[in-house]
């Protein structure tokens, strides 16, 4: 089990559901974040508005997966996201020790669905 963990462009988010939707991943955890990389605070235009500062506004996307999931997850974030320039993101891989689904008590790979 693997716990993929991507941070992306905001504007990139339904592009990228839409990747993960098409690989049938449907169980994802999204929230809005604020952090900085490569970009340095370079000034982004969102939704029209330009921001500028250290913080830029991201998406973190959460996603449990058994094995044989982990690479249709990481080619459907990459393809959703990437525009080839800077400030496109992250994805990091971890290992998951376990995953209990509160509502049965199921453990491990059954769990995560």
């Amino acid at each position: 089990m693997k716990l993929v963990i991507a941070i992306l462009q905001s504007h990139k988010l339904d592009a990228v559901m839409k990747a993960l939707d098409e690989r049938e991943i449907y169980l994802k955890t999204v929230s809005n974040v604020l952090g900085c990389g490569r970009q340095k605070g370079v000034s982004e235009v969102y939704r029209g508005v330009r921001e500028a500062g250290n913080l830029i506004k991201k998406v973190r996307l959460e996603i449990a997966v058994n094995d044989s999931y982990l690479q249709p997850t990481v080619e459907a974030i990459i393809k959703g996201a990437q525009t080839g320039k800077i400030g496109d993101g992250k994805i990091f891989v971890l290992e998951l020790a376990e995953c209990i689904r509160i509502r049965t008590g199921e453990t491990g790979g059954v769990a995560i669905g």
